[in-house]
């Protein structure tokens, strides 16, 4: 299938790892132009080396998403201009809801809402004018099911959510759609935290938490960061253009509701 990517320009968030750094380099694969962006500059050079380059041009950008007012200036201050945005920031810490200060609240907001909104208002202008735009945010399975002992990333989650949903309605005559890809148990760095994290309050081991969590998912497997990357640029390309205002759950059937 020719995903007709060629020569499009993509930004994507949180790149230097797991789905967002899988992201990039399929994007790459498919001929994007592709410019990373996240907090740590010698990760980001690390992973502008290993993207496929067939005379593209790839770039990075520095920005630290704790800070609205620091991505806001970065933004401002470059010429680059995209068809693609890949919304994808590291999720909130764990722990009941109940137990959350509202500083962890607002925080996360910041880093989720305010800054995907910061990048959406910078770039769609852009994208108007090219009649094609594909914004994709990498959210989460609870804003279908809420999954116990996340209660602020379920709850800012599902805010993205509405977030997106809105905008695909405002932005959908303007040729540009705005869909969620829904990871569910992806073999990443947070994943691996919250194993930890579940194994001490269960006072079990890590590998037997693990397994655990695996049989939790009918594909019996966690997935591999690439295989929610291959949901993420489909619903960027040309192929998906009638696709606008959905949560595609990438989670092996583990969300049981539709």
């Amino acid at each position: 299938m020719n995903l007709g990517l060629q020569n499009k320009n993509a930004l994507v968030c949180g790149s230097t790892q797991g789905i967002g750094k899988a992201t990039a380099i399929l994007l790459a694969e498919e001929g994007v132009n592709v410019t990373l962006i996240a907090r740590n500059e010698e990760k980001l050079k690390e992973v502008l080396a290993e993207l496929p380059n067939k005379n593209q041009k790839h770039n990075y950008l520095v920005a630290d998403f704790s800070n609205p007012e620091e991505l806001q200036k970065v933004i401002e201050n470059t010429e680059l201009k995209f068809h693609i945005l890949v919304n994808n920031t590291g999720g909130p810490k764990s722990g009941d809801l109940i137990s959350a200060t509202s500083s962890d609240l607002i925080n996360a907001f910041q880093m989720h809402v305010i800054c995907n909104q910061i990048l959406v208002q910078a770039f769609v202008p852009f994208m108007k004018k090219e009649k094609f735009g594909r914004i994709i945010n990498v959210i989460s399975t609870s804003v279908k099911e809420p999954i116990p002992g996340l209660g602020v990333s379920n709850t800012i989650r599902n805010a993205v959510g509405n977030w997106a949903k809105t905008l695909s309605t405002e932005l959908a005559a303007f040729q540009i759609t705005v869909n969620n890809v829904l990871p569910g148990f992806t073999d990443t760095a947070r994943l691996d935290q919250i194993i930890k994290i579940k194994a001490k309050i269960e006072h079990t081991t890590e590998a037997k938490m693990e397994q655990i969590m695996k049989n939790y998912v009918p594909a019996k497997r966690f997935a591999k960061p690439e295989e929610t990357a291959a949901a993420v640029v489909f619903l960027t390309s040309e192929q998906a253009s009638y696709i606008n205002g959905i949560n595609l759950p990438v989670d092996g059937g583990r969300t049981k509701s539709l």
